[in-house]
Order: C-alpha cells, then sequence, then structure tokens
C-alpha cells in the first residue's frame, strides 16, 4: 500500500474562538497523520452549507457530535484507500457521499475539516508546501484587510455595520503591509482610549474594538485619525473598507441603519455618499442576500472606483456566482471553505471569478481556530487579498504569522499587488 493511500479519517469535537465547539478532523496514512480544524460563522448567509449541530443539551445546542460521528462512520470508510494527494477525488467522494446539494446530511463542518486536512497530507507527502500544492504558482502574498472596528453580529454596540476594515495596500510587501496595519490598530487603541474612555478598547470576536458608536461615519472619522496618528495617509497608504452584511438589519424591504430607515434606493445612495467621502477600497454584502438588483445598480454607480463584494450574496456558489455575474452584482466574490464544504469546490468558485473579471477576497470567519490553511489557500490562489481580522487574538495573528513564513521562504520570488489585487 502507498503512503500516499488514507488508512482511516479520524475526528473529535474541539473549541473555536468563541468557545464553541467546533469539527476536527483527521487524516491518516502509513506516513503521516494530519489535522484540521473546521471555522464557524456568526452571521451566516441563508445559502450556505449547513453546519450541523446536535441541538441537545450539551453546549446549549451547538454540541458537533452528529459530524463527528459523520466523519468517522461516514466519510472514514468512502475515502479510505483513496489517494491523498488527489484532492479534487477526495472533496468530489464526499459531494456524491452526501448528496443533498448543501451537505446537510454529513455537515459541512465535517467536510471543511476533512477536506482541509486532505490538502495539508497531501502537501506534506509531496514534500511542498501547502500553497504550491493548491497553486502552481503560487507566488503572490495577500493584503491584509483587517476588521479594526466591530459592530453588528461581532459586538454589541448599537453599530449596525459588522466590520471596518483598514487596508494597508499602499506599501511595496506584505509584511510591510501587515507593520502599517498593525500600527495604525495600535494607534486606534491610543485615538479611542483616549476620546472615550478604557471600555471603548474592548474588542468583538475577530479582533477588532467595540466602542460605543451609533453611526458608521463616527467609525469611519476615527479611523482616519488612527491613520494619521499613525504616521500615514488615507487613500494612499492605507485605505478603508466595510462589510455591511446588510441583511442582518434589512426586515420587509427595509433597512434599519445608522438610526434611519431606508428603502433598497436610499441605501444605495446612502453607500454612493460614503464613497465620495471616504477612501473606501472594497465593500462587502451592502445589500440584502437577495438583492442582486441593488447591488448591480451600485455596481454601475460606483464599481469602477470600487470593489463591491459578494459573501451573503454569493456563499462561494459557483451557482449564486454565476447569477451575480450574469445580473452585473457585484465585482468580487468573498471565498469562505465552509460556506461550500470543501476546498476544491471553493477554488472552481475562485477560478469563475478570475474568467470573468472578478476578484477574490479570502476570509476567515468569526469562529476560528489556530489553523492556518487560509493563508494558504490566498497564496494558491494568487488573489492579493486575504480577511483574517484584526491584528490581535492568536487565531487571527496565525494566519498573518504563515504568511510571514511563506514570504521568507519565497524570498525574492515574493510578490505582492498591493492596490493593484483591488483595480
Amino acid at each position: 500500500m502507498s503512503e500516499l493511500t488514507i488508512t482511516r479519517v479520524w475526528s473529535r469535537e474541539v473549541l473555536d474562538s468563541r468557545g464553541n465547539p467546533t469539527v476536527e478532523a483527521q487524516v491518516e496514512t502509513d506516513a503521516v497523520l494530519v489535522t484540521a480544524i473546521a471555522p464557524s460563522g456568526a452571521s451566516t448567509g441563508t445559502f450556505e452549507a449547513l453546519e450541523l449541530r446536535d441541538g441537545d443539551a450539551r453546549y446549549g445546542g451547538k454540541g458537533v457530535q452528529k459530524a463527528v460521528r459523520n466523519v468517522r462512520e461516514l466519510i472514514s470508510p468512502r475515502l479510505k484507500g483513496m489517494d491523498v494527494s488527489d484532492l479534487k477525488a477526495i472533496d468530489a467522494a464526499m459531494i456524491e457521499l452526501d448528496g443533498t446539494g448543501n451537505m446537510s446530511r454529513l455537515g459541512g463542518n465535517a467536510t471543511t475539516a476533512v477536506s482541509y486536512a486532505a490538502a495539508k497530507a497531501g502537501a506534506i507527502l509531496k514534500g511542498i508546501e501547502l500553497h504550491e500544492h493548491l497553486g502552481s504558482s503560487s507566488k503572490v502574498l495577500p493584503v491584509p484587510c483587517m476588521n479594526v472596528i466591530n459592530g453588528g453580529k461581532h459586538a454589541g454596540s448599537n453599530l449596525k455595520i459588522q466590520e471596518f476594515m483598514i487596508v494597508p495596500c499602499g506599501v511595496p510587501s506584505f509584511s510591510e503591509s501587515l507593520r502599517v496595519g498593525t500600527e495604525v490598530y495600535q494607534s486606534l487603541k491610543g485615538v479611542l482610549k483616549k476620546s472615550m474612555g478604557p471600555m471603548s478598547i474592548n474588542v468583538g470576536d475577530e479582533g477588532g474594538f467595540a466602542p460605543a458608536f451609533d453611526t458608521s461615519r463616527q467609525a469611519m472619522d476615527v479611523l482616519l485619525k488612527a491613520i494619521e496618528a499613525a504616521g500615514y495617509a488615507p487613500g494612499k497608504e492605507v485605505y478603508l473598507a466595510m462589510d455591511a452584511a446588510a441583511s442582518e438589519f434589512y426586515s420587509k424591504g427595509v433597512y434599519e441603519l445608522d438610526g434611519r430607515k431606508m428603502s433598497s434606493g436610499e441605501i444605495v445612495d446612502f453607500y454612493v455618499s460614503l464613497s465620495k467621502e471616504y477612501p473606501l477600497i472594497s465593500l462587502e454584502d451592502p445589500v440584502q442576500e437577495e438583492g442582486f438588483q441593488d447591488m448591480a445598480e451600485l455596481t454601475a454607480k460606483v464599481g469602477g472606483r470600487m470593489q463591491l463584494v459578494g459573501d451573503d450574496l454569493f456563499v462561494t456558489n459557483p451557482q449564486r456566482l454565476r447569477k451575480g455575474i450574469d445580473s452585473k452584482a457585484g465585482n468580487a466574490m468573498l471565498l469562505k471553505v465552509n460556506q461550500i464544504g470543501t476546498v476544491s469546490e471553493a477554488m472552481r468558485a475562485a477560478e469563475i471569478c478570475f474568467d470573468h473579471g472578478y476578484n477574490v477576497m479570502v476570509s476567515h470567519r468569526s469562529g476560528e481556530s489556530e489553523d492556518t490553511t487560509i493563508a494558504d489557500i490566498a497564496v494558491a490562489l494568487e488573489c492579493g487579498q486575504i480577511k483574517s481580522g484584526a491584528p490581535a487574538r492568536t487565531e487571527r495573528t496565525a494566519k498573518y504569522n504563515r504568511l510571514l513564513r511563506i514570504e521568507e521562504n519565497l524570498g525574492s520570488k515574493a510578490k505582492f499587488k498591493g492596490r493593484g489585487a483591488f483595480f
């Protein structure tokens, strides 16, 4: 039997960064034993792959023992004997075994963890880095898009917009970008503490601060101050980005945002105004998850000067993505593997984006772990963008630290698109 042959797939219940259970998968061959952990989102799209939870008394119903059993009793027998270096075949086998179209039988958390672990095992046994295993050239390091002010479901304030990000893309390398972003983050901490007191620097799920702001402009104004206080120029070295997660403040045709009730047309105009007032380079999920026409309208108005990203809109799903492309809704996709359930399918969605001129931003989830697979996926795709939270909390910095190592290993071969990753 070849050392590349899978002998067993195992699983266990572990904890994510919010202290909730998640699935860790273990892929074994005669030569290696490799583990990987599935992330979990708080703000989830209706059309995502199903995250299987137990719904019983354990962990307030959030246990994942069903998904763990599915790995041990269903996935393991199916994958046993397969070549671990053939990730597409492994992922296809799990999709066929599930048979539901949204991973509701096996659980997207189960299949994501197994897909991650299989990808890692394949790379180790081939004697190459994971990003090399997943992508043929893979020399482009991504711009880190850092969520430094948390709102929405990631915090407990009145701020409805879920994420306010800094994007240090006006520098020549990933390591410089990470340094600049971290300096602005520390500057923001000082600005907030001085102006609003120590409670303002409590952090949300993704390491960003959660001050008691009421409006989007309050958050963006303080970000401009922090950038300048750190010695940088907004719109030159550092840009801004937002993840509105608009489905979370939308109901029955009305958006409730910044103390106002807005129609679809009014919220489009709201974003157009923000894009003129601030150095916004990227805006994610500005409208609710079925608002393809509203997204198309916004794209027509501002898509030439900023990136408009579909997250809940596309959910890393080729079918949803093609609908967006056909209707000219947005110009970029957020890539989250657990939205679709396997690495191969997520990367297929990315290829569709590239074929149609859409950008791709690889993303973490609000419930993360020490697993760094997404860092390698971002390099493998050469998409030039990653969203992994603030430069704080180990489950976030683990991804950034992995990218620093990749950059060092690549040496003079390492490339960095900077602002060019967005336009």
